[in-house]
C-alpha cells in the first residue's frame, strides 16, 4: 500500500487588490510515494513544493482533487496521529528548554503521560540533544533548532514524516546531521517525504525524487535511473603531478590533485588517450564513464519547461 497517493490535487489563489485574478500555484498533481522510502520533492523557490505539503497536511484547502495517506482519505482526522511535520520556518518558544518543548508537544500529540518522559528522553538522544536538553532554545544554533524540529515531528512515533526544506540555511555539518537522522528514520520503517532545492542532499539521500516547476510535475523516478545515462565522455585517472604535452595535444580537460591527474575526454578519444599514457609510461588508475548528475537532469527539465512555456506564449 502506498504511503501517499496524490490524486489530481490543484490549488488556485486569487491575487490582486481591486481586480482580483486567479493564479494557479499547483496544477493537477498525480504522484505516488511508496511505503518506507525517502522521497525528495525538488524544485526552485516558488515552484509549489510548500503548497503541496500544506495541502497534504490540511493547512490549506485544494481547489480540486484529493489524496490518500496511509490508505485513508487525507482529511480523515485519524490520519493526523500517524504523520509528523516540520515546516520550513518553525517557531518555537525561545525561553523553553529542549526538554520542556518536547514535553509540551508530547502532550499536544497525545503521547500517554506514563510513556512521555521516556519517549522525550529517547527522542532527545536520537536527535543528539540530550547533553543540552536543559539549555534554552534562544541559545541554540540553526542546526540544533532544526534537530529540535525533527524531534517534535517524530515524538509521537508517526509512520510518515513531512519535512519542508529541512536543510535550508544549514552548514555542511548540520546538513549531514539531518541526512543521518532521515536515514535513521528510514531504517525504522518510516516514510520520509521532504522538499528541497539542495540537489546534492537529494542525490545522496533519496530513493526516488520528483521535480516540480511552476506548479507542474516535470519528472519523477529513482535517482539511479535518472542519473544512469552516459554523457559520451570518460574520466581517465593516472598517477602523476604533471600533464605531458602529448596528452594536452589531445584536448583533454585535465586537473592535477595531489599525486593524481584526472582528465575528461570523449569516448572516441579514450583509446588514443590510453595509448598516449602507455607511451609516456604513466601509471593508469581508472577509466570511469561520466554519467548525468541529478543537477544536470534537474536543469534540463527546467530549461525544457521554460522553452515550452516560451513557445506557448
Amino acid at each position: 500500500m502506498p504511503a501517499i497517493e496524490i490524486l489530481g490535487l490543484e490549488k488556485t489563489y486569487s491575487v490582486g487588490f481591486w481586480r482580483k485574478r486567479p493564479k494557479r500555484a499547483l496544477h493537477p498533481l498525480q504522484l505516488t510515494v511508496e511505503d518506507g522510502e525517502i522521497f525528495g520533492f525538488l524544485g526552485p523557490n516558488g515552484a509549489g513544493k510548500t503548497t503541496t505539503l500544506k495541502l497534504l497536511m490540511g493547512l490549506v484547502f485544494p481547489t480540486a482533487g484529493s489524496a490518500r495517506i496511509l490508505g485513508r482519505e487525507w482529511t480523515d482526522p485519524s490520519v493526523k496521529a500517524q504523520i509528523g511535520f516540520l515546516p520550513e520556518q518553525p517557531y518555537f518558544y525561545d525561553h523553553l528548554t529542549a526538554h520542556e518543548l518536547l514535553e509540551y508537544y508530547g502532550q499536544l500529540s497525545g503521547v500517554p503521560a506514563k510513556q512521555r518522559k521516556q519517549r522525550v528522553d529517547q527522542v532527545l538522544h536520537q536527535v543528539g540533544l540530550r547533553d543540552v536538553q536543559g539549555l534554552q532554545l534562544r541559545k541554540f544554533s540553526k542546526g540544533m533548532l532544526q534537530r529540535v524540529g525533527i524531534g517534535q515531528a517524530i515524538l509521537h512515533d508517526p509512520k510518515l514524516v513531512f519535512f519542508d526544506e529541512p536543510m535550508s540555511g544549514l552548514d555542511p555539518m548540520g546538513r549531514r546531521e539531518v541526512r543521518d537522522l532521515m536515514e535513521e528514520l528510514k531504517h525504522e520503517g518510516k516514510t520520509v517525504f521532504f522538499s528541497t532545492h539542495i540537489l546534492s542532499d537529494a542525490e545522496a539521500l533519496c530513493d526516488r525524487v520528483a521535480i516540480i516547476h511552476q506548479g507542474e510535475l516535470r519528472g519523477v523516478g529513482a535517482v539511479e535511473d535518472l542519473t544512469s545515462s552516459v554523457q559520451g565522455k570518460v574520466e581517465i585517472i593516472w598517477q602523476g603531478t604533471q600533464v605531458p604535452a602529448s596528452i594536452k595535444a589531445l584536448g583533454a580537460e585535465c586537473h592535477v590533485t595531489g599525486d593524481r591527474v584526472r582528465a575528461i575526454v570523449s569516448e572516441t578519444q579514450q583509446d588514443a588517450m590510453i595509448d598516449t599514457l602507455r607511451r609516456e609510461r604513466q601509471r593508469l588508475i581508472a577509466v570511469i564513464p561520466v554519467r548525468t548528475s541529478l543537477e544536470a537532469y534537474f536543469v534540463e527539465k527546467l530549461r525544457r519547461a521554460e522553452t515550452t512555456a516560451g513557445r506557448t506564449a
